[in-house]
Order: C-alpha cells, then structure tokens, then sequence
C-alpha cells in the first residue's frame, strides 16, 4: 500500500487538496507551536494508512478549512467536488457535539454523531482527527485534557470498536487513560512494565516451537507475532481480578496467521495435543462473530515451564478485519481496479452480527460502479428514529412521527404534563408538530398545568400515552375515552342455519378474530349477531361488501364498542 507522500507525488487531486489547505492554514499554530497544517496531515496520514479512497484522503486533509479559516463550504464544493464538501460538512457537525458526562446519555450521543455522519466516512476521519488530537493532548490546557480523555472514551473510542476498528480504539482509550487516571496509570506502569517484559522474552521462546510444530505439520504459517494487551484495557480486566496481576493470562498473547480458515482449526488441534488447554479458556470467535464482527481462535494453553499462555488463531483476513474493522473492508471495495493501493481481498463479517450500525447497507455487496458503492455508505439506521435536540445540547432519542409532547415526556414526566407551549428551531410550533432529527426542541411549561386529553390523539410514544392517562385519572374534571376494541355485526337474514357457516367462512378468511356467535329473533325474520376485532375503516368497508354478496343477507350494521 502506498504511504501518504507516495500518494502525494502520484495524486493530482490530494495534491491540490494538500495545497490548498497548506495555504489556508498558513500562519496558525496549535497549543503545541506547530504549525496547525501538520494535524491536517496527520489526519490524512490515518486515512491513506486505513487504506480509504482519494475523496477521504482530501477531505481529511480540508476538515478544518471551514471551521478555522475564512474559506466556504461552497469553495470547497465547486475545487474538490459535492462528494468531499459533504464529508468536509459532516466532520464540521461532529466537531460541534460536545460531551457532557451524562453516562445514561452517552449511546444516544454516539448514535446523534452516526446520524450527523450520514456517510460512514465522515466517522472515519472524524476518527483520524481525535487519534491525532490525543496524540498532542499534553499541550492542552489541563482542565480541558479531562473532558476530551473523556469524550475520547466514552464516545470515540466505542465508536471505533463497534466499526470493528480494534487497534484504533484501544489506541485512543490507552492515549486517555493517563488523563482521566494518572495515579492508576503510574501504578499500573510500575507494576507492570518488568512483567510485560518477561511475559515477552517467554513468547519469543515460546514462538519457534509452535512454527516448528505447525510446519511438521504441513500448515503454513503466514506469520506469528506477539500481541502485548494494552494499559487501559489491562486496567479494566484487574479491577475484575482485585487488582491481581498474577491472575491475568494474557499479558502477552502469542498470534498465528494461517492461510485458511480449516489451518485455524487444525493448528488449534495440534497445539492442543502438545499443551493441553485451560479448561473454559477456548473461544471460536470464527464460528460466533464478536457483535464488532471480529473473528479468531483463543486458546489458553499450559505451555513451556507449565506457564499459562493466550494464543490467537486467525487468517490474514481476520487480521486485517480485527486491525482495520470497516476501514478495511472499504479499502477494498474502493481499491479495486484502482492503480493507486494495492488490491487487498478483505470482507466484514455477516452484517446480522453487527450491533446498532447494522442497518449500514450491503456491506458485503459486490458493487458494479462508484455511484453504487457510495450509496452503499449512507447509514440508513435511522429511518425509524428521530434524535432531536435540547437547549442544553442533551440527544433525545424518539420514534419517527413523535411531536413536542413526546419529547417532552421522554425529558421528565412532570415536564410533559405541564406542557403548554413549544419552540422547534426558535421557532413556536403546534403540539402535535411532527418533529425531525436535529431540531432544536425548547418546552414551555405551567406549574398549575395538566394534560389534555386531545393529546392521546396525536402523542406516538407509549410513555407519553400512559403518563397521559394516568394524569388524567387522578383529576376528577376528565374524562378518556377508550378507543373501541371490538365491533359488533348485526345481519338481518332470510335463513340463519345455512348462511350462519358461510358468513363466518367469509370473516375467517379475512384473517378476523370471531369472538362470538349467536342468532337472535324469531324464525322468520332471524338475526345473526357476530363480535369481532376491531377493524380499520377500509377492512370494514371490504367485509361488509363481500357479506353483503351472500344469497340471503337483507341488511348488515354495525357497532364499535
């Protein structure tokens, strides 16, 4: 794959982005008297190492132009194109999201980035930007290199790790880790640093025995490595162990690259033979996907000198899916037939195994041209969802459809019933305004209030209905009116005994629940009464047409109750 100055001298088109935003920042400095053009590549340098196409590359290299210069979103449009001033765009909107260390809160804001992202790519270099402002936190002011530690790992870092991006995330929560704990850090970094290095000189010992028996074994080792578990996830896995060094196996993990995934199988198997396995300690992340989609064998096994050593089977692919995560499966989607990167066969695991970005569309599709491979990136997650705004900047997560009052209620209870006004985007709006993702939603309210019952007509939330009603039943002055739940069908026939079987025939076809049955009247002038579900307007219309067709119905009414 090509670094970022091979690219530079080979790209015309991130070769005028480079310049062009060389120029703009001309003269500005960042908090650590660099010249703030080199965070700009920086950014860019991720993104061409993740493998990602000239569009991401540029806008990497333009994500701070209309922020911090005097250049417009529209000259960026009309000397790089539609496709990099929308990820230019994106990045600005992401940038404006601000952490404010409310945890219950923290997955609405990660989905409120998603959805200001609307491009995976946006999140990409997004991504680029925070991993290179982590790197130069040290020259932050310190009461601002807490909050950002803390956004770092509460929402960048997730993010990355749900994108299937492992290296990437546990780099960001180990760059915030020292901030965010710095007395844990120091211990940790003085407890530990002698034991990293003897866990590394075993596996160094250790690695030629498991090449040499795989080998005699006929299965080609692609390579092995060793991994070291990095410091802030090290310090989660103590606190689980009371802070028990001892206790941890995996300090130091020894990993194997095989060309397939029948060689992962097998080299688990011969290993196994030679050092037989810590009970429980065997995970097929191969046959079950972490949610990430991140797949290996693990195995703890009794190795050399009886010591307790992790091992991890993988194929390149999985490498490079586990290394890179949806980074990697772009790459190549965008890569081939391209001359710019080398070709790189890599796919993301089933998209049903993914969590909440799984609605992502054909991730694994094989695509027949650009225009369908960008349209494929468009995150459609939300088309079910709305995630509006407080005044304060706080995500509320609601349905499509759901008005003020939802909103309202979704806040606080007591917010919701006192409700008597709204303003959507500074602006006064009904109550029952359909509201859209990213507005502005600001809630007038009246102590001496109570709910309307007119709300229950237009409210969409379950939450928003039942506080309604339960408001409405402690004030002696309302009244609700349940909505009905059964219908009534009165047929005045001719003959009940042969037409009863063919009008129930006719009703349970139509898929309706018959609750009961009974004739009324005298012989001559009978009258079925039939309760059913009830039904929509137009269902109802189409029953009674086709009862009405039966040879010895005379007339049909009906009542909801």
């Amino acid at each position: 794959m090509e670094n970022f100055n091979e690219l530079l001298q080979n790209n015309n088109f991130i070769k005028k982005a480079h310049e062009f935003s060389k120029k703009a920042h001309h003269g500005q400095k960042r908090k650590n008297s660099e010249p703030y053009f080199n965070h700009c590549v920086a950014a860019a340098e991720s993104v061409v190492s993740w493998g990602l196409d000239e569009q991401t590359v540029a806008a990497a290299l333009l994500h701070d132009v209309v922020e911090d210069t005097p250049h417009t979103l529209d000259e960026i449009k009309g000397l790089f194109g539609e496709e990099v001033a929308f990820l230019v765009d994106g990045v600005t909107k992401v940038g404006m999201v601000r952490y404010r260390g409310i945890e219950a809160k923290v997955e609405n804001l990660r989905k409120f980035i998603l959805y200001l992202s609307q491009d995976i790519r946006v999140i990409l270099v997004k991504l680029a930007d925070r991993l290179h402002n982590m790197r130069t936190l040290y020259a932050v002011h310190p009461q601002k290199q807490k909050r950002i530690a803390l956004e770092t790992t509460e929402i960048y870092a997730p993010l990355a790790y749900r994108l299937g991006m492992q290296r990437l995330s546990g780099e960001l929560e180990d760059l915030a880790f020292p901030y965010i704990y710095p007395q844990e850090y120091k211990w940790l970094i003085a407890n530990v640093k002698g034991r990293y290095e003897e866990r590394e000189k075993y596996a160094q010992k250790f690695k030629p025995a498991i090449e040499t028996m795989l080998t005699d074994n006929q299965i080609a080792l692609t390579r092995i490595d060793s991994r070291a578990k990095r410091y802030a996830s090290l310090y989660k896995k103590l606190l689980r162990y009371d802070m028990n060094i001892d206790h941890i196996y995996d300090l130091v993990a020894i990993r194997a690259i095989v060309p397939t995934i029948e060689d992962c199988y097998a080299a688990l198997g011969i290993i196994h033979q030679h050092w037989p396995p810590v009970p429980g300690r065997i995970k097929d992340y191969i046959a079950l996907p972490k949610p990430n989609g991140y797949r290996s064998l693990h195995t703890v096994v009794f190795g050399p000198d009886n010591k307790l050593t992790e091992i991890q089977i993988r194929t390149a692919q999985m490498h490079d899916e586990a290394e890179f995560g949806i980074a990697a499966h772009l790459a190549y989607q965008q890569q081939k037939g391209t001359k710019n990167y080398i070709e790189r066969k890599v796919a993301m695991a089933d998209k049903k195994e993914l969590m909440w970005i799984k609605q992502l569309q054909n991730w694994q599709k094989e695509f027949t041209n650009t225009e369908e491979f960008v349209q494929s990136l468009k995150i459609d997650f939300f088309k079910d969802r709305i995630l509006a705004l407080t005044p304060k900047g706080e995500v509320i997560d609601l349905p499509a459809g759901a008005t003020p009052i939802d909103f309202a209620y979704q806040i606080h209870s007591e917010i919701g019933s006192s409700c008597v006004g709204a303003k959507v985007n500074g602006k006064i709006a009904p109550l029952d305004d359909k509201l859209s993702s990213g507005d502005m939603v600001e809630i007038n309210v009246q102590k001496s209030k109570k709910p309307s019952a007119s709300w229950l007509d237009f409210v969409k939330t379950s939450h928003a209905r039942n506080h309604i009603k339960a408001a409405l039943r402690q004030s002696p002055d309302s009244f609700i009116k349940e909505p009905p739940k059964k219908t009534e069908l009165k047929l005045a026939v001719k003959n009940s005994i042969g037409l009863l079987k063919d009008v129930t025939g006719i009703i349970s076809r139509s898929h309706i629940d018959i609750h009961s049955v009974n004739t009324q009247g005298s012989e001559k002038a009978p009258i079925i009464k039939i309760v059913i579900d009830v039904l929509l307007k137009d269902k109802l219309e189409k029953l009674l047409a086709k009862l009405k067709k039966l040879k010895g119905v005379e007339t049909i009414t009906h009542r909801a109750f």
